[in-house]
């Protein structure tokens, strides 16, 4: 009779379950909670279902979130119980905060409870060959007890709060990209009522977050840094982090940083031995210069940003390789015309590599006719020309076509057959960040050809254009 009832009260829909349970005690008095235990369980199909009144919160009410739910248990000998739990470690409850072993409901210094999973086990059939094989070893009874499990928000998961309070049927995310003690969000429109509340629970959820951004739809226009607004948290934006082996601190909100790219700064920094010469042509605060100084290279870095500027010189003296990088703070097209074909003849007649990076890849690009008739003297021989690591978004079905026929159209000079193409991540739907990499030709190099070299301004127009909110700034 008592199996009977249970099927039947078990089979009722899961927002009458709390009637339900009631109606299935008052039945079967034998099934009543005491002191955190049940008998027969009637259980969720999920392990957390948020109460309906937090539907659409604006402002967290943390205590809104509490619930009790029914959890099988185990009980274990104490003499065995370490044994048990990591033979059982599939099976055991894995929630926030909330432990694994629990006090028996006798409260005997013998026996402990070992919470499981509702989701993995159901019934003493739900045991795997192993686990069931293991508890009869230990000479466990595999009858399962019932548990009433207290549930608050802080053993809830992020995602688990947000599907909870976001309208149903629309998209949930908790992903950030995370600088230091920041969280960097991306949120969508119909996500930005909730906004103050989302950044809260980032911040709550992740341990060493102290502050939450997010990036809005507008490039700052002179220096491509995206503004952001303050979600939750301390308003400080300077940022420590590390990166390949070094240490970085900046100013978030006036310089760019991404780290998803820090597998690109380490692919190009190997292809750098000591001794060679780098040229960054858009350095940011340093994440290709300051590893390849370190790796014995000597660096001409440069950016127009002056903050950018200013924490790649605090960078160099950070990593103890001041001395080893030169920086600038000039236009992209001036550092070239400037610096670099300064420094060139020599280090053409030498030996050791030289490394030209222009990662700023909503432009970049179109930078690359600045090379066009350089130099004048043609050295003796072409064994040493510069090597270009040139980065560009596409939208093309073809991006590695894409991208080298840009470069071509403004070096003026083909790189089919003559250059290689990376993909190194996907930014946007139908959107690829890509980096062309080739040895700059001489007929470019000293072709004498200047009709095409714009003027020493990277174009305003393009500096303001925010396309999709992606990133379409240097790294």
């Amino acid at each position: 009779m008592l199996r009977l009832l249970s099927r039947v009260f078990a089979s009722i829909p899961i927002e009458g379950n709390r009637k339900a349970a009631a109606a299935y005690r008052s039945i079967c008095p034998a099934a009543s909670v005491c002191s955190g235990f049940a008998v027969n369980p009637i259980m969720e199909p999920k392990l957390y279902r948020a109460p309906p009144e937090v539907r659409g919160m604006t402002s967290l009410d943390k205590e809104a979130f509490t619930q009790t739910i029914t959890v099988p248990a185990l009980r274990v000998p104490t003499g065995v119980l370490n044994k048990v739990v990591k033979s059982l470690r599939k099976a055991t409850i894995q929630r926030p905060g909330v432990p694994r072993v629990v006090q028996d409901k006798e409260e005997s210094s013998d026996f402990r409870l070992v919470l499981l999973d509702p989701h993995r086990v159901s019934s003493p059939s739900s045991f795997s060959e192993a686990e069931a094989e293991a508890l009869r070893s230990f000479s466990v009874a595999e009858e399962l007890q019932y548990y009433e499990l207290r549930l608050t928000y802080h053993n809830l998961k992020s995602e688990e709060v947000l599907e909870a309070v976001l309208p149903q049927g629309q998209d949930v995310t908790s992903g950030f990209s995370r600088v230091g003690h920041i969280a960097h969000m991306n949120l969508r429109d119909h996500q930005l009522p909730y906004k103050n509340l989302i950044g809260q629970v980032i911040m709550d959820k992740n341990p060493g977050v102290t502050c939450v951004v997010n990036k809005t739809n507008m490039i700052d226009s002179t220096y491509r840094n995206f503004k952001m607004e303050m979600l939750a948290g301390e308003e400080n934006m300077v940022a420590k982090v590390k990166e390949n082996g070094a240490t970085y601190e900046f100013d978030f909100s006036h310089v760019y940083w991404n780290p998803r790219l820090s597998t690109e700064h380490q692919r190009v920094v190997q292809l750098v031995k000591r001794g060679d010469t780098v040229f960054d042509v858009f350095a940011g605060v340093g994440p290709f210069a300051v590893p390849a100084a370190r790796s014995g290279a000597n660096c001409l870095a440069n950016d127009l940003n002056p903050e950018s500027h200013r924490w790649l010189q605090h960078n160099c003296k950070l990593n103890k390789v001041e001395k080893k990088v030169r920086t600038f703070n000039l236009d992209g097209r001036a550092f070239i015309r400037g610096p670099v074909r300064q420094e060139l003849p020599a280090l053409l007649e030498g030996k050791a590599s030289v490394h030209v990076v222009m990662n700023l890849p909503a432009l970049a690009l179109d930078f690359l006719d600045a090379f066009r008739g350089l130099l004048h003297q043609q050295p003796c021989c072409d064994e040493n020309l510069p090597t270009v690591h040139c980065y560009g978004f596409s939208k093309d079905d073809n991006p590695e076509a894409d991208v080298a026929e840009r470069a071509s159209h403004s070096l003026g000079f083909p790189l089919k057959d003559r250059c290689s193409v990376h993909f190194v991540r996907n930014v946007a739907p139908n959107k690829d960040m890509m980096c062309v990499s080739f040895t700059l030709p001489k007929e470019v190099l000293f072709s004498g050809d200047h009709e095409h070299t714009e003027p020493s301004a990277e174009p305003a127009p393009k500096r303001q254009k925010c396309d999709e909110a992606t990133d379409s700034t240097q790294s």
